[in-house]
Formats: structure tokens, sequence, C-alpha cells
């Protein structure tokens, strides 16, 4: 399977200054299709990347602009991402027993492990604006279709309220 914004990274050959990478039209219609909204329309990630001991530390920032869906009216509706991102590629697969339990630290949950010399950076920047995507996000016609299908606020139809009205 290939990944839809594959950047390979050669570990032998690491850039000294800042790495600019942005997708491309196919690559973005690719993205959006996998995460399942409207389009993304622009995609770029600054980074840095750091080796020490084995490890290659990433650090930047991602930029987005996307198309999704309001989550009520199902209207598109264009949002913007930016997130900042923190990574750290180790070389080598820790292997363990299939029934293992393993306990993640928060350090090492954007640990990612590697084999042989080279990673795919843009998979994972792939996944971090997967991450940053509000998938309940609302748009300015949130509330009039609320009312047209008979929903009232979260307060007035959530949990507490049928509490209440048990109570009357």
């Amino acid at each position: 399977m290939t990944a839809e914004f594959s950047r390979r990274i050669d570990t032998r050959d690491l850039p000294a200054k800042p790495l600019r990478l942005e997708a491309d039209a196919v690559e973005r219609a690719a993205l959006a299709k996998r995460i399942g909204i409207e389009a993304v329309e622009r995609l770029t990630a600054e980074v840095t990347l750091l080796p020490a001991g084995g490890v290659i530390a990433v650090t930047g920032r991602i930029e987005a602009a996307v198309v999704q869906l309001c989550a009520i009216s199902n209207e598109p509706l264009a949002m913007r991402v930016s997130e900042p991102l923190s990574l750290r590629f180790v070389q080598g697969i820790t292997p363990h027993k299939p029934d293992e339990e393993l306990e993640i630290d928060a350090a090492a949950c954007d640990e990612i492990e590697f084999e042989g010399t080279q990673f795919d950076l843009g998979e994972q920047i792939a996944q971090t604006l997967s991450l940053a995507i509000d998938p309940y996000a609302t748009g300015p016609n949130a509330e009039r279709v609320r009312k047209q299908a008979g929903l009232g606020d979260e307060a007035g139809s959530g949990p507490f309220a049928a509490l209440a009205a048990l109570r009357k």
C-alpha cells in the first residue's frame, strides 16, 4: 500500500536546514478521500530534523486548508488547520510478545519506530492532519437547521433534561 503523501527521508542524508513539504493536487485529493472530508485545498509542513543517538527528532508545524461538511447542516465548511508537530523517529523494532501488556508514557506517544535507513515523514504529517480535523465542526447555519429539525440545544435535550422531565 502506498501512502497518499509519502515523503521518504534517508537518515544517512538528513537536511541541515529546515525542510518544507507540500502536497500536490493528486495527493491532496487522495488525502481528502482517506480522511473522509470534501477537500484538502492546501497542506504544507515546515520541519527541522535533528539526529541524536539513533533517534531523529522532528519539530515544526503543519498548515492546511480543508473543506468538510458541517456536522449538522451537511453544508461545505472551509476550515484552517495549524498544528505543531513533534515526532521522534526511532531506529529498530522492539519485539513484543503477542499478549504482552505495554505501558506507553506521554513522551513515547509520538515515537515512530522504523527499520533500515528510511522513514516516511509524509505519512506522519498526513496522520497529524487527520487527527487535527474536528469531525463535529459546525457551520453558521447549524443552529437554524437544529431548530427546523426540532432539536433543542444540548442542555434542553441531553441526559440531564431527561432526568428533569422525570421529576415533573
